[in-house]
């Protein structure tokens, strides 16, 4: 954390919420947090985070025309250390998993009282994620659902690939007992990452857990 108080910016197509979150910080926080403008539009909010070097950007995730996930995305291309909060007036579980993945380190419902943002500001600062309990436990939930019934619609092929994936095999020791070449293996893995929904090998890895190939026989 830097030694001034955190630069803060808000993204929000609702002037009047940023200037209240603006005042409630400075309020609450004002040795704390900074904060140094706002936007109304997704378009504005990488501009606005660059001239103000901000620490933390909080962003609607209900902005038009752009939209807050796609915001998100430019924020943390451009400034990768910019940490994000985002907010939704919304219980939307797939916009919630959405701005994680697009990589904010936090997600709040506007319905939350305005007061109890300064805790997480202070914990998304510090590189730890944030989202309340109840929401988290639905995102769980949903991806168990996910990983129901994924084993039935593989291949034989596709679910032993799958288990030598999540076991942290290298593409060369995958390729052998599949009897193909490394860059066949290759283009087999990219296939299979596709179909599981996962961007990488470590949530194929995860997933795979939570559907039982990684148990003893």
């Amino acid at each position: 954390m830097p030694d001034g108080p955190l630069r803060v910016v808000i993204v929000d197509d609702h002037a009047l919420f940023s200037q209240g979150l603006a005042l409630l910080l400075q309020a609450r926080a004002g040795d704390t947090f900074v904060v140094e403008g706002s936007a109304t539009a997704g378009e504005e909010a990488v501009a606005l985070v660059g001239k103000h070097r901000a620490d933390i950007a909080i962003v609607d995730l209900a902005l038009p025309p752009l939209g807050g996930v796609e915001t998100i995305r430019r924020i943390k291309s451009s400034y990768p250390s910019t940490r994000v909060l985002a907010l939704s007036g919304t219980e939307d579980l797939d916009l919630a998993a959405a701005a994680l993945r697009a990589g904010a380190e936090g997600y709040l419902g506007k319905s939350a009282d305005p007061e109890v943002l300064v805790a997480p500001l202070l914990a998304i600062s510090a590189g730890v994620r944030v989202l309340r309990a109840e929401l988290l436990d639905a995102l769980l939930v949903a991806a168990d659902r996910t990983a129901d019934g994924l084993l039935d619609r593989l291949s034989d092929k596709e679910i032993e690939l799958w288990r030598l994936l999540a076991h942290g095999l290298e593409t060369a020791d995958i390729a052998r007992p599949l009897l193909v070449s490394e860059r066949t293996a290759k283009r087999m893995i990219a296939s299979l990452l596709h179909r599981l929904g996962v961007a990488n090998r470590i949530e194929a890895a995860a997933l795979a857990g939570r559907c039982g190939l990684l148990d003893p026989e």
